[in-house]
Order: structure tokens, then C-alpha cells, then sequence
């Protein structure tokens, strides 16, 4: 919505109007009632599992739910959910999303390409206007939760992301490392400078379950995750371990058929988005 078409005097709040003037148009018919994006300070950390898994957790509960990949150069979600080499549909005016197995609605690059396993090698602008036309030119109907796959880091993209979508909130993903705080520092900043509420942290690859005696062992060592969620009064959302197979699900996009005990803690976490 830009300034010019608000219903009230835009001097009042011209810093809001400033703000939402950036927003893409929501396509004319689609109603998305929430949307929460998955980032994280650094790539390899296991924030597209965590965006599958958020979405799969609320289809569950009996939520409409959609996926819409913004890592545009590092698509992993339609392989995820199993609708890679999915033909998708337009009418020339509106592109029809890819519909996983439990009705989940996905968007993603490799849904476009010819071969999926050639590189996207575009510019800052044309990713950005990638993710706007995914947001605007989509036909994703009625959907109760959205969770956009954000590209890490805090580049051009991103931004792009923050300013043109109209997040909810936002999920933060990092990893056991010493380096954590610094990482999740410039992901809370850039939250903060968007005004975009954070919901909370995961901390993926926490540890390992020995599955003989159920031991967990913390491979990458010590968790730094409780010092950083005071730093930056963050709501702890789960320490989830490497799973073979989540990760042996996913390959065979079949990700919506895993279940375990610490999925169940899991959702009981996220259950108030």
C-alpha cells in the first residue's frame, strides 16, 4: 500500500506510510493472513529445514499453509516436499503454485527452470524482483500461515524481503558455535532497523542421539544458545538435533511423513505463532 491510498491523514504517521509504501501488492486474489520468515546470519545452518518443518507442524494443527522460497540461487524446498520437475501453470496472467502431497502450497525457483541443477547466476535486482513477483503474481488463494525461506545473510535480498513482504514476525536459525552471537547479532539488528517483531530462535544441529542408549552427544560442543536469547531477550524455541533421517526424508521429499519425540516438544513451542 503506498501513502496515496491510505483512507486518513498519512502527516500523522508519515514515518508508517514511508514504510509500507515499499510493500508488493498482495495478488488481487489471494488472502494470506500471517506471514513469518525464516532467517539466518549464515547459509548452512538448516533454515530451509526449519521453514519445511514449521509449515508441515502447522498443516498438521489443520492451518492452510504455503512456502514460498526466497533463497532464489539456493533452492531447496520443492525437493523437500517432494515437487521438484513439477509442471507449473499460468494464465498468462497468474502462476499456479506446486501443491505438495498434504496440500501445502510451494513456490519456488526450481519450479521455473528447465534443470533444476543450473545455477542462477542473476543480479541483486532481478532476485529481488523475483521474490516480489512470487509474493504478487502467485495465485496462493486463502492461506493461514505463510513461511518464507529467506535467503541468509543481511545483503540486498533479504532486504528486499523485509521491506516488500508484510512479515508477521520472523524466526531466527543458528547453529552451536562460538561465533552465534555475532551472527545472530546482525540478524536481531537488521529485524529491529524493519520493525519486524521476532518470534524467536532455533537452535539447529544441537547435538546427536546415540540411538543404542539415547545419550545426546554435542558434536559441535557447548551450546552458547541461552547467553545469546538473554543478550537479546529472545523466546528459545528448541534445540533440534541432526536427525539422519529428516535428513534421508527430505532427500526423498517426503518430509511431511517425519515424526519424533522432539518434533512433538517442537511444535508445542511454535504452537502460538
Amino acid at each position: 500500500m503506498s501513502s496515496q491510498d491510505c483512507n486518513h491523514d498519512c502527516q500523522s504517521c508519515q514515518e508508517d506510510c514511508e514504510e509500507r509504501s515499499f510493500l508488493a501488492p498482495m495478488n488481487k486474489n489471494s488472502k494470506i493472513h500471517k506471514v513469518i520468515g525464516v532467517v539466518s546470519g549464515k547459509g548452512g545452518v538448516g533454515k530451509s529445514s526449519i521453514t519445511s518443518l514449521l509449515a508441515v507442524l502447522k498443516q498438521r494443527e489443520g492451518y492452510r499453509c504455503a512456502v514460498l522460497d526466497g533463497d532464489i540461487t539456493g533452492p531447496s524446498i520443492a525437493k523437500t516436499f517432494g515437487v521438484e520437475g513439477t509442471q507449473i501453470y499460468s494464465n498468462g496472467e497468474e502462476i499456479i503454485p506446486a501443491k505438495s502431497l498434504e496440500g501445502i502450497e510451494i513456490m519456488s525457483t526450481n519450479l521455473l527452470l528447465e534443470n533444476a541443477e543450473e545455477p542462477v547466476v542473476w543480479r541483486g535486482p532481478i532476485l529481488a524482483g523475483m521474490i516480489k513477483q512470487f509474493w504478487s503474481d502467485v495465485r496462493w488463494g486463502e492461506v493461514d500461515y505463510m513461511f518464507v525461506d529467506m535467503p541468509p545473510g543481511t545483503g540486498d535480498v533479504p532486504l528486499t524481503i523485509f521491506q516488500s513482504l508484510p512479515l508477521d514476525g520472523i524466526v531466527i536459525v543458528t547453529s552451536p558455535q562460538e561465533l552465534v552471537s555475532m551472527i545472530v547479532s546482525k540478524a536481531v539488528n537488521m529485524a529491529k532497523k524493519m520493525n519486524v517483531p521476532i518470534l524467536g530462535i532455533v537452535e539447529n544441529m544441537s547435538y546427536v542421539q546415540c540411538p543404542d542408549c539415547g545419550k545426546k552427544i554435542f558434536v559441535f560442543g557447548k551450546s552458547h544458545l541461552q547467553d545469546v536469547a538473554d543478550k537479546y531477550d529472545l523466546k528459545i524455541l528448541g534445540q533440534l538435533p541432526l536427525d539422519s533421517e529428516l535428513t534421508q526424508l527430505s532427500d526423498m521429499g517426503m518430509i511431511e511423513n517425519y515424526s519424533s519425540d522432539w518434533l512433538d516438544e517442537f511444535e508445542e513451542k511454535v504452537k502460538n505463532f
